[in-house]
């Protein structure tokens, strides 16, 4: 089976401008240009050290002092690239030339107050913004929406994300003292996943816990949609699996009328090396048994998704697609469904022994 998963390019690529210099640059944003064959012409570090590092190792020609001198110094249509924490968003995003192309870092915001006014400056200044909510380009997903656009599994009626592992928290020292680590962090990329594929729920039931031996503010979490009374979507993540690989698991399921498809998402598994990814299918046939077959797609979520993410802003921003899938207009609404979950997990679920009170 030929299925196109690839992102397609612009065809006329911009030159970008980093704001940040952090890991996720190193590890996925310089690697997946570089592959893409984009042009990136500046960057800038509160730090203007790791700046140096970077630009050194991927041949960046200009280091920037400030943001101010890397828009003073931008060339024409550049796009930027904002790789920092969210409470940085704003005032970042005010230095910004108006209706400039950018791409934001997920989370939008840590809260959604925050999340609010990272819109209203977007609206205000007329940027072409997006988040890089990149798990939406990841070669397995782009493969499984284009099965599913097909009617190739039927109707859609179960979509199920479950991971269960150990993450190494300590590899990202700025997000693993945050008071809301998983749900904002992590399983928000699930949460716009399924958004992606089942549009807004009408509720969500959630509850994100704490381990009892770490000082992580969460670090597993259930968070269930409500699309209805056919429709299934479920999130589970376990990030405290510490009892090796035998049954660990990272995968990504959908379920349809006539079919079924399962990715493995093999970055997450002994992080940061991961394990090879896997693209599994079964299509039922009347009258045979069920058989799973196997695609080998090229690529995985890093660093490859993040081409997936800048090749979209640029193609809007050329007027070349009139669709920004991650617009900031579309992820308030993920942002939306990541603080109900928030609520939904302070306030509790029905109390059963209000049940008995007559018995």
């Amino acid at each position: 089976m030929q299925i196109p998963y690839k992102p397609i390019l612009p065809h006329n690529p911009l030159p970008i401008i980093i704001i940040g210099a952090g890991g996720i640059v190193a590890d996925a944003h310089l690697p997946a240009y570089k592959k893409a064959g984009f042009e990136v012409v500046g960057i800038t570090n509160r730090t203007r050290a790791r700046a140096e590092k970077l630009a050194a190792e991927w041949n960046i020609p200009n280091v920037y002092d400030t943001v101010a001198d890397a828009v003073a110094n931008a060339p024409a249509k550049a796009v930027y690239d904002i790789t920092i924490m969210p409470e940085k968003f704003v005032e970042t995003l005010e230095q910004l030339p108006d209706g400039s192309g950018v791409l934001i870092q997920k989370p939008m915001g840590d809260y959604f107050w925050q999340t609010k006014e990272i819109l209203e400056v977007c609206r205000r200044k007329k940027l072409n913004a997006a988040i890089n909510c990149q798990l939406r380009f990841a070669p397995y997903v782009s493969a499984a929406r284009y099965m599913i656009d097909q009617g190739l599994i039927g109707e859609l009626y179960d979509m199920e994300v479950r991971v269960t592992l150990e993450t190494p928290w300590e590899l990202f020292p700025f997000v693993m003292v945050h008071p809301r680590l998983e749900i904002q962090y992590h399983s928000i990329h699930y949460i716009d996943l399924m958004r992606s594929f089942l549009g807004d729920p009408q509720s969500v039931y959630a509850k994100t816990l704490k381990h009892p031996a770490k000082k992580l503010s969460s670090s597993r979490s259930t968070i269930l949609f409500d699309y209805g009374d056919t429709m299934h979507a479920v999130i589970n993540t376990n990030h405290d699996h510490s009892f090796g690989p035998h049954n660990q698991e990272s995968f990504i399921k959908w379920e349809g009328t006539k079919g079924a498809i399962k990715a493995r998402m093999g970055l997450l598994m002994d992080y940061p090396h991961g394990v090879p990814d896997k693209f599994e299918y079964c299509i039922v046939e009347e009258g045979k048994q069920p058989e799973w077959k196997e695609i080998e797609l090229e690529g995985s979520w890093f660093p490859d998704a993040f081409i997936g993410t800048m090749s979209s802003l640029m193609r809007y921003q050329n007027g070349e697609t009139h669709v920004l899938p991650t617009h900031v207009e579309d992820v308030i609404k993920t942002m939306a469904v990541v603080e109900s979950a928030y609520q939904s997990s302070d306030t509790g679920g029905v109390v059963v022994s209000e049940q008995l009170k007559d018995i």
